[in-house]
């Protein structure tokens, strides 16, 4: 949040100027888009765990919210993870490493990872999960092992998460310059490119353009840090012009964009049919150490032949043909499922009351509403800050209003 300095105002008090000019104010504009922004990704990684309810019961949950108690599991004892729920229940005093979401994840908590506590939400589960776990478990990303955020680390940079190990890497540490966010939608880091070299293939094809950096070496011994775009790639002496997903898409008579909204699951194709890997690895295709950046409609295009899902098994990759496995289809589905949920409280206060009360909270409801907005709407307009006794003089004007229409209405049956 961006904050100004207040400018104190006259005729106050010296202690009440000094606290004004000490306080960090922002203008009504600011914190309401702010807010907006906030509770958007609050609802898109958090929609779609349950914060009441220890997942545990479900088993291993496709994709969940996830944290790491640094408290009960420090670095030196086995890696845990708990639910959303448990986070809000169990460990609500204790420091946490957020993890954002990981795939197939039963809860651990009050396991016996966990020497003094037990879970208040699920006490009686199994002693371990068949999880899988890394160094996010302990707050360490990136091939540098480091905390994020880094208090050591002076170098802005963003963290990226590999789809398949479900690591964080610093954008600098992934081989290659990242595509501009809007670019690309998921990314495979280099180690995870090497464990899966059949990828290659298709990234030829399919991944978003990359820009390298090499280093050259001039006569007089400077080093310098030279940016290789990836466009076009020379390999055997031959020009490759790489083509951009949309020109692809245009090609094949594909949309150029993905809904997003709603995701695909894989489905059985006929044995007979040609193995689209093998097409693809029968072409000249370059192999880099770099991580990979891949557009959102990438995996509806791996083949899904016989051979090719038996290698997905061997590889414990199974994951990368079901479009549902995204992060963005967990966060669409969490948004779509929170805003259905979604309560009216007054509506909900309305329900328990009679006729008569029902139409006098509705008019000083609909009172409040449109008298605090248009109250409100002046500040925003004049970019100006919203300050405590602005509030208590609204409501107490308010309240003095509604004393008056009150004491106005008389009320007959008939």
């Amino acid at each position: 949040m961006e904050k100004e300095a207040g400018e104190p105002e006259t005729g106050l008090g010296g202690d009440e100027e000094e606290r004004n000019a000490e306080e960090p104010v922002v203008s009504l504009a600011e914190v309401l888009a702010e807010n907006e922004e906030l509770e958007k990704e609050a609802r898109a990684v958090l929609g779609g765990s349950d914060h009441e309810r220890c997942s545990y019961s479900q088993g291993a949950v496709k994709r969940q919210a996830l944290y790491a108690c640094s408290t009960c599991t420090p670095p030196g004892e086995e890696p845990a993870g708990i639910c959303l729920a448990c986070s809000y229940e169990c460990h609500g005093t204790h420091k946490l490493f957020e993890l954002y979401t990981k795939r197939n994840f039963r809860c651990d908590c009050g396991n016996s990872k966990f020497k003094n506590l037990q879970c208040k939400l699920l006490p009686e589960k199994a002693n371990v999960n068949p999880n899988k776990y890394n160094d996010n478990f302990y707050g360490l990303y990136c091939v540098c092992k480091r905390p994020y955020p880094d208090p050591e680390d002076e170098i802005p940079d963003e963290m990226i998460q590999c789809i398949v190990c479900e690591d964080w890497f610093h954008g600098r540490h992934l081989g290659a310059v990242p595509p501009d966010s809007g670019d690309f939608h998921e990314m495979v880091c280099q180690a995870c490119m090497d464990r899966c070299p059949f990828l290659w293939a298709y990234a030829s094809q399919l991944a978003v353009p990359t820009v390298t950096k090499v280093t050259l070496a001039t006569e007089d011994g400077v080093v310098l840090n030279v940016e290789e775009n990836e466009d076009v790639k020379k390999e055997n002496g031959a020009d490759h012009q790489v083509k951009t997903e949309e020109e692809k898409l245009v090609q094949n008579n594909e949309p150029s964009t993905s809904s997003a909204s709603t995701c695909k699951l894989p489905t059985a194709k006929n044995e007979a049919s040609t193995c689209k890997l093998q097409e693809l690895q029968a072409k000249q295709y370059l192999k880099k150490n770099t991580a990979t950046f891949w557009p959102h409609t990438w995996r509806s295009k791996l083949c899904t032949c016989r051979e090719c899902v038996k290698m997905y098994s061997d590889l414990d990759i199974p994951f990368l043909t079901d479009e549902c496995d995204t992060v963005l289809a967990y966060e669409n589905k969490g948004t779509r499922d929170q805003e259905a949920d979604r309560r009216d409280p007054l509506m909900d206060t309305l329900s328990s009351m009679d006729r008569v009360q029902q139409v006098e909270l509705i008019c000083e409801y609909n009172d409040l509403k449109t008298e605090l907005k248009d109250y409100l709407r002046r500040f925003a307009d004049e970019g100006t800050v919203v300050k405590r006794e602005d509030i208590q003089q609204f409501f107490e004007e308010f309240q003095s209003r509604k004393r008056r229409r009150t004491d106005r209405m008389q009320y007959y049956c008939s």
